[in-house]
Parts: C-alpha cells; sequence; structure tokens
C-alpha cells in the first residue's frame, strides 16, 4: 500500500514537465516518467487492495494467498487458497460492488441481522472464481464454479497459519465435537483418547481440528475460523494440521453434481465483542426457504435426561416433568429416547395426550440411525427411508406433537449434510421443530431453516452422567463457550442444575441460573430434576417462567475465554446481564458505564439474583447499576432490569 502511494506521487511529479526546462533537465524528466509508467503498469495489473465498507477490516496479498488486517494489524495469514491445480491469479481479482444483509431471525443473539460488506471476484483457472466477500466484522470467501464444470472438493488447497506462540482455543474434532476448548500456545497438542477419528502424529499430538477455532494474535486483536451456507452436494470440512499450517480438509464427498460453489470459509476478527456479536455466519447463510414461520416458537423445555441418564420409558416419569413444566409455566417438555417402549401399557399417545391437557407442548426424541445404533437407544430407523419420514412426521403432527430431537448422526460427510437438510425440509412440512444431536456444529441452517431451533455439538451438562473430569473443568469451559461455540449458533448445553447427577457439579448456584442466559439457544433444555427446580425460591421459578429463548439484540459487556464473561442479552423492553466466574479465585470485575451502553432509564427496576455461599441464594432488588461486581469462586449472577 505504501509502495503504491510513493510511485502515485513520484509519477505525478515526472510526469507533468514545468515550462522553461532545459533539455538536459528534459531527459531526466523522460527517463523518471519511463520509470512511473513502468511501475504504474505494474500496479495496475495487481489486485485492488480490498477491505471492508469502513476500511478497518483489509486483504493483502501475499504469495499464493493473502493476509488479513483488523486496523492495520495483521491478524490471520492465509498462505494458500484454490484447488489443487488452479493457479491462483490475484492480479485478475476486481472489486464486484457492495453488498448487505438485512434480515429478521425467528431466534439467535440478534432477531434482526443487518451488515454490510464488500465483494472482490476473481477468476483463478480452470473454471474456478474466487469470492471475497469483507465485512467491518470478518472475512469470508467460496470458490464458484459453472454448472458441468465440477471441481474436486477433497483437493481443496485453503490453508490457514498460526504461528506457535499464538494463543488459541481450539477443540480436537470429534463427530459429536464435543469436547473442551483449551487455552495453549502450540500446535502440540496431546490427542484425547475418547475422542472419536483421532488422528494424531507419532509423538501422539491431535492433528485434526473442529470448528469454531478462536485465537489472539495480537493483544486484544482475535480471529474466529468456521464456516457457513453446507447445501446439497456439500460436505463439511475441519482442519488439518501440519505444524503451523491448519488446513480445511471437506469430508467425504459423494456427488458433487448437485454443488456449484463450496461452502464459505469464515473468519470473524476484531475485539472480543466483534467476535461474540457477530452474526457473519447467518449473513452469508442462504435466506429462509419456508413459506410461513408464525408456527415456530423458540422456548424453554424441561427435559428428563439430566436425572437418570436415560431415556422415558417410564409414564409417571414423563408426568412429573409436564407437571414441572406446567407449575413453572415452561412452553415444552422433551419425552426423550425409548418412549417407543413404553412401561405398564401406556403409550407414547397416552404422554402427548396428558402434556396437551396440562397446556405442555410435547417433542420427542428419535435415533437418526446413521451413527450409533448397534446398542443404541430406541427408536430407530423411522427416518431414513423418505417415505417412512413423511409417515412418521404426520402421525407426530397429528397427535399433537410440537417438534423432534434427533440424535447420533456420524460426522461431516455429504450424506449426514444431505440427511440433515432432508430432515429439516420435512419436518417443516408438518410443523415440527428440530433439535439436532450427536451431530454437527451450526454452520447457518438456522437461518435458512429457522425450524432448526437448536443443535448440540457441544460438551454439555449431560457430561455430569458420564466422567467425572467435568467437575473441575466445567467453571472455565462454561466461560469459554460463549467466545467459541455460541458465537457459530445456537447451543444446547442443557444448562442449570442446582443438585447433583451421577458426578458432582461445584459451580454455585448464580452461576448455574446465568447460564440460562449466557447460552444461546431457541429451545433451551433445562437440566435438573422436578423436585430441585421446584425447592427454589420463588423469584428463581418465576424466572424461569418468563425465560426468553430468542434475543433481540445481545452485547459482551466484559471477559475473557477461561476466565469470565458478562452477557447482556435483551428481548423486548427487558435487559438480562449474566456474567460468571470460571476460575476457583474469587473476582472483581469492573462494568464501567453499563447503564448509558444498554440506554437504561433511570427509574429501571432491577431484581438480582447472587451467591449466598457456594449452594444457596441472594435474591434482592436495586435501583441502580454498580460499577463493579464481585464473584465467588466458580460463581455468577444474573440481573433483570425492565
Amino acid at each position: 500500500m505504501y509502495f503504491s502511494n510513493f510511485i502515485c506521487t513520484f509519477a505525478a511529479k515526472y510526469t507533468k514537465i514545468p515550462q522553461n526546462t532545459s533539455s538536459m533537465t528534459i531527459k531526466h524528466y523522460h527517463f523518471f516518467a519511463t520509470v512511473a509508467v513502468f511501475f504504474s503498469c505494474l500496479l495496475c495489473s495487481a489486485a485492488p487492495r480490498m477491505t471492508s465498507p469502513n476500511g478497518r477490516v483489509a486483504i493483502e496479498p501475499k504469495g499464493e494467498g493473502f493476509v488479513i488486517t483488523c486496523g492495520q494489524q495483521p491478524v490471520l495469514e492465509v498462505p494458500a487458497v484454490g484447488y489443487e491445480g488452479v493457479e491462483y491469479k490475484l492480479s485478475k481479482f476486481k472489486s464486484a460492488g457492495q453488498i448487505s444483509a438485512d434480515y429478521n431471525m425467528v431466534s439467535g443473539k440478534r432477531l434482526h441481522c443487518v451488515n454490510k460488506g464488500k465483494e472482490y471476484r476473481g477468476f483463478i483457472g480452470n473454471n474456478v472464481t474466487l469470492v471475497v466477500r469483507i465485512y467491518d466484522d470478518g472475512v469470508a470467501f467460496r470458490y464458484e464454479w459453472p454448472a458441468g464444470k465440477n471441481v474436486s472438493l477433497t483437493k481443496e488447497k485453503t490453508t490457514y497459519r498460526i504461528a506457535e506462540g499464538t494463543k488459541r482455543w481450539m477443540q480436537q474434532w470429534a463427530d459429536s465435537y464435543e469436547g473442551f476448548f483449551p487455552l495453549t500456545t502450540t500446535a502440540k497438542v496431546k490427542a484425547q483418547k475418547s475422542y472419536s477419528a483421532v488422528t494424531k502424529d507419532a509423538e501422539g499430538n491431535n492433528l485434526r481440528w473442529g470448528y469454531p477455532a478462536l485465537m489472539e494474535p495480537a493483544d486484544g486483536v482475535f480471529a474466529l475460523i468456521t464456516e457457513a451456507n453446507i447445501e446439497r452436494g456439500q460436505s463439511a470440512s475441519c482442519l488439518y494440521n501440519d505444524g503451523e499450517l491448519f488446513k480445511v480438509v471437506p469430508d467425504q464427498t459423494f456427488d458433487e453434481s448437485q454443488a456449484q460453489h463450496s461452502p464459505w470459509r469464515v473468519i470473524i476478527v476484531g475485539s472480543l465483542a466483534d467476535v461474540v456479536e457477530s452474526t457473519l455466519v447467518t449473513d452469508v447463510s442462504e435466506p429462509c426457504r419456508l413459506d410461513d414461520t408464525a408456527w415456530i416458537h423458540p422456548g424453554v423445555v424441561s427435559w428428563v435426561y439430566w436425572a437418570y441418564n436415560h431415556g422415558s420409558n417410564d409414564y409417571n416419569i414423563i408426568k412429573r416433568y409436564v407437571d414441572m413444566a406446567a407449575a413453572l409455566h415452561l412452553p415444552y417438555v422433551l419425552i426423550d429416547a425409548e418412549w417407543d417402549t413404553m412401561l405398564d401399557g401406556k403409550t407414547i399417545e397416552d404422554a402427548v395426550k396428558y402434556s396437551l391437557e396440562k397446556g405442555i407442548k410435547p417433542m420427542i426424541w428419535y435415533n437418526s440411525s446413521v451413527g450409533w445404533i448397534d446398542g443404541a437407544p430406541t427408536p430407530k430407523f423411522r427416518l431414513n427411508k423418505p417415505e417412512d419420514r413423511e409417515r412418521e412426521f404426520a402421525w407426530c403432527e397429528r397427535i399433537g406433537v410440537a417438534g423432534v430431537k434427533i440424535d447420533f448422526f456420524s460426522g461431516d460427510n455429504q450424506k449426514n449434510m444431505d440427511y440433515c437438510l432432508d430432515l429439516l425440509e420435512s419436518a417443516a412440512r408438518h410443523h415440527l421443530l428440530v433439535n439436532f444431536h450427536g451431530a454437527t456444529v451450526p454452520r447457518g441452517w438456522q437461518r435458512t431453516y429457522p425450524n432448526l431451533l437448536s443443535t448440540e455439538g457441544v460438551y454439555g451438562a449431560e457430561w455430569y452422567n458420564n466422567v467425572a473430569t467435568f467437575t473441575k473443568q466445567a467453571a472455565s469451559h462454561n466461560a469459554t463457550l460463549p467466545f467459541t461455540r455460541n458465537v457459530i449458533g445456537p447451543m444446547d448445553y442443557t444448562p442449570c442444575a442446582f443438585s447433583n447427577s451421577q458426578h458432582q457439579h461445584i459451580t454455585t448456584n448464580a452461576h448455574e441460573l446465568a447460564l440460562t442466559v449466557l447460552f444461546e439457544s431457541g429451545l433451551q433444555h433445562l437440566a435438573d430434576r422436578p423436585e430441585s427446580f421446584l425447592a427454589q425460591p420463588e423469584e428463581v421459578k418465576q424466572f424461569l417462567g418468563k425465560l426468553p429463548a430468542a434475543w433481540d439484540e445481545t452485547k459482551l459487556i466484559a471477559g475473557y475465554p477461561g476466565q469470565n464473561v458478562v452477557l447482556a442479552r435483551r428481548s423486548g423492553n427487558t435487559w438480562y446481564v449474566a456474567g460468571i466466574n470460571g476460575t476457583d479465585e474469587a473476582v472483581t470485575l469492573n462494568l464501567p458505564n453499563l447503564a448509558s451502553s444498554l440506554s437504561l432509564q433511570p427509574s429501571s427496576p432491577i431484581t438480582v439474583f447472587a451467591d449466598k455461599g457456594e449452594q444457596d441464594w441472594s435474591i434482592s432488588m436495586m435501583k441502580e447499576l454498580p460499577e463493579s461486581v464481585s464473584l465467588l469462586p466458580r460463581g455468577g449472577f444474573l440481573w433483570v432490569i425492565e
């Protein structure tokens, strides 16, 4: 950029010859003018400097790729793009004008999403066009080709360089995306044997990584890598590393004839607030394909599995969770696995009828029957064939089922992606909400198919049933998820347990309650058992009955991954401010100018949920927001501001 400015100045000076100039001096001017024109020609053939609308985010060419900068600070190098056998020629890039996103979501961190960017397009050979979009909060790029001119997606060259010493929070890949995001400064992290599809080097270091991947290349400057807009004929991808180089590797693709472009490769950049508040994943995804979304209602769900580490074939237990939902004024109940083997002569239709009579909308569980099948819970093989799926979903609609939770998928390949899209479209035809479990992380489908209200893809509270390690790591993990997994879409963590399951939890009551606001999910499943929820103070029960599951606005107030986080979310005229401490030490968090940043009126009443010891409540009212808040080890707080 600076060389370009110098040449322009140089050319302007020496291509204009002043009057009364000697012949020798004229020769000097001619010489310098020739030099200026030569370099100007070179610059004319070079790619335009690609910037976001406000100029804050830019792409600088480098080798066979580029460097993403934010405020002139290098954030992420992309040393290679394109496909094997396709020459990358940045000189052919041209501006394609401004682009804008302005759309409404049914659920999410922001119901009205607006973003603007600039698009650049470059033909890079072999029928491949590289399309780059630069927004004020990040970059998205993908590869396009005309119909009938397929490119093997298994040979993509896209590579990111994450230098050793760079702070990063990355998850070892697993088909269920259920793992921690530990802070490290190196790619040499020992592979966890408990994960599926472990890929490691001779020293036992993990080589395969899932999305999203968060890094801090400079103090206070962050980049989050993910992808968006998986369509038919495409597989999802992950990252394989060779030292500092992390290559995008799509999973198995069986039929490329349907696709004419790759998914978007997405990098959100800026401050932590820029990352957390970004909607870039849905901004670049396909618009809503449903003609009618009025029947889609986000909400809070009572959920049986956590307390029993088992499904729901006991009619009397199901009734208890329906009764809890009614007592707390929750809209939904989930009837989990094994409902097809109901005990004591009862059936799922009896359970659905009881739920509807109590004014609670029931959802039911299905095994996808493509992942864990042998030894897995039932019902199985009811959704795999189109005719069976239509018949099953029509039956659900007829008896009054509001939605389905579909579990145990088998990874990121095209067959799984196409199957998920088949399920979403069939469910929408029968007005069924969808919650994917044991599945890949969100990649923008929540915009295209808004009946997809939640996805697991997270190491959530159900792991208190499985391993003792979650007990000590949960607080730090909880303080990492708002900066990583939950950035890219709804997250069915199943939060808020005041009692213990098979393994103890050591987070405080206010920490657990705060998770219901910190973690965004269009279906917010509450983990604890009925007797625990119903024994809480009246204010807690009233809060749960009014808890939104979709937000008009989201703001990051304070925090750092793994240490602490404070988020503010607005629903209508009410702000919810929630914070947790992810460490084992007491902390005081500064929250300056919070009232002004939320545009609060001085008389706004504030309900305070705080800790009184590790497993007790302090519930009060206050008239104005404080400048700081003190938290117990693994503690939390929640303020409801009317």
